[in-house]
């Protein structure tokens, strides 16, 4: 398998001046010329780039991080013009920006990779388009492979004031090639660098990821560097939070000479490229040079970073379309075609009778990269048994999708530890729940006095960390899965996920399990997903066993009163539980925060001890607590 690089560096030169061009500000299309031959029609600009609009801008010393931070993109219209051969990337892009500070902002600052060269800067007034003064300078940042940002900064004509929104259209080009330099800059071998830092555009593969790993778009953040502790990624998850309503349009064309690349995708969607050969003779096409193209229509951008991938070859599919592998180990696609067979029924018993779509997967070396239902990882030949465990989570991917990310990466979290369960055991499964837990709880607050946002935390409607949105959804996914049951929750995630692509209600999947479960789940909904209040900090306040008559040929038993002091700020319902060697009586409680709650269990024999929580559910410390049973 091959990919097939996607963006172009160097202004037109050369080849370039052969081209001919549209009347409109910037368009990727074929046309049909007069004579029935073929034209190439790329960008043409009303506001062609000039030396002197590039002299006077503010400099680096005097923008400010905050000013940086201010802008939030609303939508992105991006012609892109690639050249694999090259390395190259050519790009229109028109851009609709905010300003989400607190003050004017008289100068924009933008960045891109360093490997990029920013060309014009114009702004739409009215029904003209009038250029802007900028300036331009390396910025050292890890946002992008090469450790560092082309940062333009754009002098308006007015300030934009907090709130208002401008649109502006900029040309750049470059080369964008493998670098793997802001992780060798902190130690990291070659070999594990390239690994992780794959991002390029060549013959043999292109490959985007976006923003945290190459800036192929237009950006605006404070620079961020992997030595700062977690700080990278953090920026990483906001932006993608913060412009998750923004929406984005793609018009490509990719310039290739002999065979054309088969397809693209972008932001997980993928589009057949469409390809014009420029040499109309027969004979001689198969190693003519021609253009492919692809319109992927606006859509909203969601939870992610905007990728592009190019594929060369035509997918191999497995039965019923369930994968579209790319690949040249065509002997691996049955492993992974059993694997899925191995996980249908857990899929289908929870989430439906078929996916919403094919999952595709790119086969291609280095750290594997999702993007909903597009897996970039590499394929090998292994046992499916070894290999369902990680595609289930994939595979939820193409059954269930939602437009919050707490369920959108949370269920199919949730459903890699419904695998475990089914297949090693509930232990098992509890065991890698707690694990996880144990991961979060580090992060979370302690706990506090404010009763709605505790400092530092997360709420999961707002969550930006994979902590939060993976780690902790899948948690509370469970603790739902308890307080419902297995049949509700099952109806509930079937019935959303009609919906869930399109849901902008925070609130929607509260509804649809209240309407399943016929409970009101507010509390719940109000301490794990809407807000954040911490985890809860349980203990065995008091065990008070009572032995209760014999009645007839009955034993003896005991009434087995326990109360149960939370002393953190969210409510949990956990399973209390007496037991005597093998003998168990169960039931529910429900403490809310800062409070205690008491229940009492008939317990046919002599009781040994209480167990509250089995590690189902997240605490502050320990999710297990026993005590044993003192007779009097």
């Amino acid at each position: 398998m091959k990919l097939i690089s996607i963006f172009p560096q160097n202004r037109f030169q050369n080849r370039l001046c052969l081209l001919t061009l549209s009347v409109s500000l910037c368009s990727i299309v074929v046309t049909q010329s007069a004579t029935g031959q073929q034209d190439k029609v790329l960008f043409s600009s009303d506001h062609p780039p000039t030396q002197s609009e590039t002299k006077s801008a503010k400099s680096i010393d005097t923008i400010s991080d905050a000013e940086r931070s201010s802008l939030n993109f609303v939508d992105y219209d991006l012609d892109v013009h690639l050249i694999p051969a090259k390395s190259q990337l050519s790009v229109r892009a028109k851009l609709v920006v905010r300003n989400v500070g607190t003050e004017p902002l008289t100068d924009l600052a933008f960045q891109l990779s360093s490997s990029l060269t920013w060309e014009s800067f114009a702004m739409r007034n009215g029904d003209r388009i009038v250029p802007l003064v900028f300036a331009q300078h390396l910025v050292d940042t890890d946002t992008d492979h090469t450790g560092q940002a082309k940062e333009a900064i754009v002098t308006l004509p007015q300030p934009l004031a907090p709130g208002a929104t401008i649109e502006l259209t900029t040309f750049y080009s470059g080369e964008i090639q493998q670098s793997a330099k802001r992780l060798e800059r902190i130690g990291a071998p070659v070999d594990q660098a390239a690994a992780a830092d794959w991002d390029k555009i060549a013959p043999d593969s292109t490959a985007l990821r976006g923003f945290g790993n190459v800036l192929w778009y237009p950006t605006a953040s404070a620079p961020a560097l992997l030595g700062d502790g977690a700080k990278l990624f953090q920026l990483v998850g906001k932006t993608r939070l913060q412009q998750a309503d923004a929406t984005i349009h793609l018009r490509l064309a990719v310039e290739y000479t002999s065979n054309p690349p088969d397809a693209a995708f972008f932001c997980g969607q993928r589009q057949p490229l469409v390809a014009v050969n420029e040499n109309v003779d027969a004979a001689s096409a198969a190693n003519a040079p021609g253009v492919a193209t692809a319109d992927f229509p606006r859509h909203p951008l969601g939870f992610r970073s905007p990728s592009l991938f190019l594929t060369a070859g035509a997918a191999t599919t497995t039965d019923n379309n369930e994968i579209a592998a790319v690949t040249d180990h065509y002997d691996t696609v049955p492993s992974y075609a059993a694997a899925a067979i191995k996980v249908q029924p857990l899929l289908k018993e929870w989430l439906g009778p078929a996916p919403l779509t094919t999952l595709n997967i790119i086969d291609h070396s280095g750290q594997p990269f999702e993007d909903d239902s597009l897996l970039v990882a590499p394929m090998r030949a292994i046992d499916s048994d070894a290999l369902a465990p990680s595609l289930i989570h994939s595979l939820t991917h193409a059954w269930f999708r939602s437009s919050h990310v707490w369920l959108d990466e949370g269920v199919p979290q949730f459903m890699s530890l419904l695998w475990l369960e089914h297949t090693q055991g509930r232990d098992i499964a509890l065991q890698q729940l707690q694990q996880q837990i144990n991961t979060l709880a580090l992060v979370e607050p302690a706990s506090t006095e404010a009763v709605d946002q505790p400092q530092g935390g997360q709420s999961l409607i707002q969550a930006s960390d994979e902590i939060y949105y993976r780690t902790k959804a899948a948690a509370v996914l469970w603790m739902l899965r308890s307080i419902v049951g297995n049949d509700v929750l099952k109806q509930a995630l079937q019935g959303y996920r009609q919906i869930g692509s399109q849901d902008d209600d925070p609130k929607e999947f509260q509804r649809v399990l209240e309407r399943a479960s016929h409970k009101d789940l507010n509390w719940f909904f109000n301490d794990w997903v809407y807000q954040d209040r911490g985890l809860p900090d349980l203990t065995i306040a008091s065990v008070t066993p009572r032995q209760l008559p014999a009645q007839g040929l009955k034993a003896a038993s005991w009434l087995v009163a326990i109360e149960v002091r939370n002393n953190g700020d969210a409510a949990a319902e956990v399973p209390v539980t007496v037991r005597s060697g093998a003998l168990t009586t169960t039931e529910r409680l429900r403490i809310m925060g800062r409070s205690s709650a008491s229940t009492r269990i008939v317990f046919e024999g002599t009781p040994d001890e209480v167990i509250v929580n089995d590690g189902s559910v997240p605490e502050i410390g320990a999710s297990t607590h026993t005590k044993q049973i003192v007779m009097h």
